[in-house]
């Protein structure tokens, strides 16, 4: 049968550009439909604004470190409107850069939303489409939990787009966006409030990563609400009151209630039944290579719900697309994946936490640790702390697990997932020469 394309991708996202030029790389007729920007959730209200956003919160320390060095002392002001804008402008100049990238490559951009007819055919609009293979890889979309008032509440979409800067913030959430928003506010003067089931934020990462990221975002001036939940979001002339239940439930009035509380597929309106794709707990089920249930639909990135994070989508697209026309068979590890949380202070990881090595090979663990004041902060008086740990297995002296805390983590882990990955040991470590003065040499200094 002859198809209107060989490949059509259904979101242009970072696994969807990315699988959608590599295959047209191959000589694939190819085509992808977006009824957003292009560039998905990293690029237009994700890693990219949230990073740039990162930075401009970090400005309002420096201005204090200086004195310590001795600059004198300014009284700075944030212009709120400015700085939104300006992070706009640059999401939308990838945007426009994305679309330059699809037409280099010779894909075809079909904008609106894809819908599927049967396995083969999917409608966009008016229009129906027939392709040999597709591929969804439709990110996913932030979860609200149906309470009373929850429409008062803003999600991560929202927060890049307020037209003022709020002087109170709840956030309710652990994960990467609540403790990043949290830590972005709070450092352009917003005093934030962020609520906790647990005790502890990011709760599957290693527990001294985050009781170390926990003290620091305290000290910087964020209160947590810990063992405690929202119950209602009330309107009121004062702003939201906030309802709450657990420990500490006195209720709060603030500016801004922002719901970080996860994610999930976005899949609503995708019609996967028509095309015999299955699911499961609200994600596409796939095999190894990414296949779904029906041969020749595949699937990658947020909505299959694996490892969340923007180079596993684009590993995962590139990887199909070299695998289905590039005669490039392969499929993507998802142990040991690097990743970052751009809280205040930073903080990244790789490998196992010590509770998962422990789980896996018991007594045979051993961790080093070192907690310091980097030199930085010397002169400027701030008591600031870095954090980093070594899991090792002591049968083959292997480091099964970096983590740290402070300053340049998430650029210090990106080298030590190398070394983790090429299956490097205690003694490995032990004989590298650091670079001296910097923190990163105390990964070979540990003992």
């Amino acid at each position: 049968m002859a198809y209107d394309y060989d490949l059509f991708v259904i979101g242009a996202g970072s696994g969807g550009l990315a699988s959608s030029k590599r295959a047209a790389s191959y000589g694939a007729k190819v085509a992808i439909a977006e009824n957003d920007l292009v560039g998905g959730t990293c690029v237009i209200r994700g890693c990219v604004p949230k990073k740039l956003m990162v930075y401009g919160s970090r400005f309002s320390h420096l201005y204090k470190d200086a004195v310590g060095y001795g600059w004198s002392e300014v009284q700075p002001s944030l212009n709120w409107e400015k700085f939104i804008g300006v992070v706009d402008n640059e999401v939308m100049r990838l945007n426009q850069i994305h679309i330059k990238n699809l037409e280099k490559a010779g894909v075809e951009l079909i904008k609106g939303y894809a819908k599927f007819i049967d396995p083969h055919t999917v409608e966009v609009g008016d229009r129906k489409i027939t392709a040999d293979k597709i591929l969804i890889a439709v990110g996913a979309k932030p979860n609200k939990i149906d309470i009373p008032g929850i429409e008062h509440s803003i999600t991560s979409r929202e927060m890049f787009h307020l037209k003022e800067q709020p002087k109170t913030m709840a956030v309710w959430g652990a994960g990467y966006i609540g403790v990043e928003f949290a830590g972005i506010l709070n450092g352009v003067g917003t005093h934030v409030t962020q609520i906790l089931r647990k005790d502890l934020i990011l709760t599957e990462f290693d527990d001294d990563l985050r009781s170390n990221v926990q003290e620091g975002m305290t000290k910087h001036g964020i209160e947590f609400r810990t063992k405690t939940t929202v119950e209602k979001i009330e309107k009121v002339s004062e702003g939201l009151k906030i309802h709450l239940s657990g420990e500490n439930s006195e209720p709060l009035i603030v500016d801004t209630f922002l719901c970080a509380i996860g994610r999930k597929p976005n899949l609503d309106g995708l019609n996967l039944e028509n095309a015999g794709v299955e699911t499961v707990k609200g994600a596409v089920v796939v095999s190894s290579n990414c296949r779904t249930t029906q041969p020749n639909i595949y699937a990658v990135g947020d909505c299959i719900d694996k490892a969340n994070l923007t180079p596993v989508a684009i590993a995962q697209g590139r990887a199909f697309a070299d695998t289905e026309f590039g005669n490039i068979p392969r499929s993507i590890s998802l142990e040991n994946i690097p990743t970052a949380v751009f809280s205040e202070p930073e903080a990244a990881t790789v490998g196992l936490t010590e509770a998962q090595a422990r789980a896996k090979f018991g007594d045979t663990i051993k961790c080093y640790r070192a907690r310091f004041r980097p030199m930085f902060h010397s002169l400027t008086g701030a008591d600031e702390k870095v954090m980093v740990k070594l899991v090792v297995e002591m049968n083959t002296e292997r480091v099964l697990g970096v983590h740290m805390v402070g300053k340049d983590a998430g650029e210090i882990i990106q080298g030590m997932a190398i070394a983790v990955n090429m299956g490097a040991t205690k003694a490995d470590f032990d004989r590298t020469i650091g670079i001296h003065p910097s923190t990163s040499e105390e990964f070979v200094t540990l003992r």
